[in-house]
């Protein structure tokens, strides 16, 4: 499953590509409508990964799917293949839209245990790109390995509600503090 969500570079990217397709080409709707779509899907899973709901209503479900899918069927038939095989870059999102369509929505079907983007992944790489930045490298293997572990514990304290200090002291203390395992469905 990892694998098929890792192929398509996570939705945070479509959700640009929608937004530079709607500015070249102002006067469709179809971009607003799948971008609408993947938000409004996105809320609702949002609300089920703290516990509030134990998944998404089937009919709110279906009707963001729906509103999906004929927003990408609209913006194909605004779009029509061209001959050949360079298509523009409007057409080749919206097939990428068609043809991935369960990769990008998988979020959904799964909310309790997948995020709609990979955000906060790409922000936990960036302090490591800083330091080879800054630094060339790290110095030896085994120094970045547990810089990496470090920043890892830190990063999923943080994300469940800890915050760094007290994620410190407990490693110090002995009381070390591990993330809950999320078992799918």
């Amino acid at each position: 499953m990892r694998g098929a969500l890792c192929r398509y570079r996570h939705n945070a990217h479509l959700i640009r590509e929608l937004t530079a397709a709607e500015q070249d080409h102002p006067e469709q709707q179809w971009q607003q409508q799948v971008r609408g779509a993947l938000a409004g899907l996105n809320r609702q899973a949002a609300r089920v990964r703290p516990g509030e709901f134990d998944d998404i209503d089937p009919a709110t479900h279906l009707f963001y799917l729906t509103a999906y899918h004929k927003g990408v069927e609209l913006g194909l038939s605004q779009h029509p293949r061209a001959e050949g095989r360079k298509q523009s870059t409007t057409r080749n999102l919206l097939e990428r839209l068609r043809d991935r369509a369960e990769d990008i929505l998988r979020f959904a079907s799964h909310p309790s245990w997948l995020v709609m983007t990979n955000n906060t992944g790409e922000r936990a790489l960036r302090p490591v790109k800083t330091q080879v930045k800054i630094s060339g490298c790290h110095q030896s293997h085994t120094g970045a390995a547990a810089w990496l572990a470090v920043r890892s514990y830190l990063d999923s304290a943080r994300k469940h509600g800890i915050n760094a200090f007290d994620a410190i002291r407990r490693a110090f203390t002995g009381n070390l503090w591990m993330p809950p395992i999320a078992q799918p469905a």
